[in-house]
């Protein structure tokens, strides 16, 4: 274990509980950092106890027993680690539902500003993108996003490489204690992931953070595509999944139906926290954007990303994705997203880190914090490591 800037660096292996007390011992610390946030923002957001907030979770057990037991198991394995309860690390694998559902049970006592300001608080607010042949300068696919979330929960995050052979090695980027976000695997698949709001009633559907994982335990395209077309999620995202073959597909998935978006003809996708496909028929005539910043990162990060094509070499190539995410029109929110000073404390918003992966070679990089002061800096393996082999350095 180790530290790249801010973020530490957590190798994981053996059996799904074994992986999940590593997780739990090797990020202990981090894990109570995150549960002290959650416990006072959440409790101040609902009006709920914590051990009403606790108890209320249970609801996604069975469906996330059925479709993801191994995960489940790695959870437990996480509680035992960290030394705390089983119902502590599920609420951190649920928070975005959690809050998703509370905003849906009691929008009929609100007023609708109020619900959907408190709809931006459910979900990350990312910018994502796909580069690929000439759009990346060098020929390589390169895939990565800004990662924004609440501003007190940037000292939690996490990059975790999981050796769970015979399934492919991931490494991903997350905030401790949870079993899945944004990442990539050995086969050369990655995820990338948006917010996008949206009320879709209150049926039972899979978490975020197990889809987003179950897609990272694929060890093939069509696999990976048919995790994420066919579970039905419990709140809407944008998924972007990329191939090191230069494939692409960005699926805007609801809990009543999907669609997507291919690369240009450039090989590019960007892709922000409102509908792009299309505005799902359930929220027609009444749809507004989750973050309105989405409408001015999108068109922005498009125009930045634009550049990396004129790269000569690698390391001008990284550079130039680096200065499209660090853009700051509509500051303090924009692409390179600063926490606004006048907002509540534990309400405020920011970048937590920036990523830019390297399908074609393995090397994943990470800026953490802002990628505006920060440089991307590669993370001590490839993804095409070996499972059984040591990190290296970059």
């Amino acid at each position: 274990m180790g530290d790249v800037r801010q973020i530490r660096v957590l190798e994981v292996s053996g059996s799904a509980r074994e992986r999940g007390r590593q997780h739990g011992e090797g990020a202990r610390d981090l894990i109570a950092a995150s549960l002290a946030y959650y416990a006072e923002a959440l409790t101040q957001q609902t009006g709920l106890t914590w051990n009403q907030i606790t108890d209320s979770v249970s609801k996604w057990l069975p469906i996330s027993e059925q479709l993801a037991p191994h995960l489940v198991e790695e959870m437990r394995g996480i509680a035992e680690g960290a030394g705390i309860s089983f119902a502590e690390v599920l609420t951190l694998n649920v928070r975005g539902e959690f809050v998703y559902d509370s905003r849906v049970s009691g929008s009929s006592a609100r007023d609708s500003a109020l619900e959907h300001d408190e709809e931006r608080d459910a979900v990350d607010g990312c910018t994502s993108f796909f580069l690929t042949g000439a759009a990346s300068g060098t020929g390589h696919t390169l895939v990565g996003q800004n990662w924004d979330w609440r501003t007190l929960t940037a000292d939690t995050t996490l990059v975790i490489r999981i050796v769970q052979d015979p399934l492919p090695t991931v490494v991903m980027q997350v905030e401790a204690g949870q079993v899945g976000r944004h990442g990539a695997n050995s086969a050369g698949i990655a995820l990338n992931a948006n917010g996008l709001g949206g009320s879709f009633g209150d049926t039972i559907g899979l978490p975020q953070t197990l889809i987003r994982r179950l897609v990272l335990d694929q060890s093939n395209l069509a696999g990976a595509l048919n995790t994420l077309v066919k579970t039905r999620p419990h709140i809407a995202s944008n998924a972007l999944l990329a191939h090191k073959s230069g494939y692409a597909i960005d699926v805007e998935t609801t809990p009543d139906g999907v669609d997507w978006i291919y690369p240009d003809d450039h090989g590019v996708i960007a892709h922000a926290n409102h509908f792009q496909a299309s505005v799902p028929p359930q929220l027609a005539g009444r749809y507004r954007p989750v973050s309105a910043d989405s409408l001015l990162r999108l068109p922005r990060v498009r125009a930045r990303l634009a550049e990396v094509a004129d790269a000569k070499d690698d390391a001008e190539s990284v550079a130039r994705v680096k200065a499209a995410m660090s853009d700051h029109l509509g500051y303090p929110e924009g692409v390179c997203t600063h926490p606004d000073p006048g907002a509540p404390r534990l309400r405020q918003w920011s970048t937590l880190l920036s990523s830019c992966v390297d399908l074609t070679t393995g090397v994943y990089r990470i800026a953490a914090g802002f990628p505006c002061e920060t440089d991307y800096e590669a993370l001590p393996w490839s993804l095409y490591d070996g499972p059984g082999e040591a990190p290296r350095n970059p």
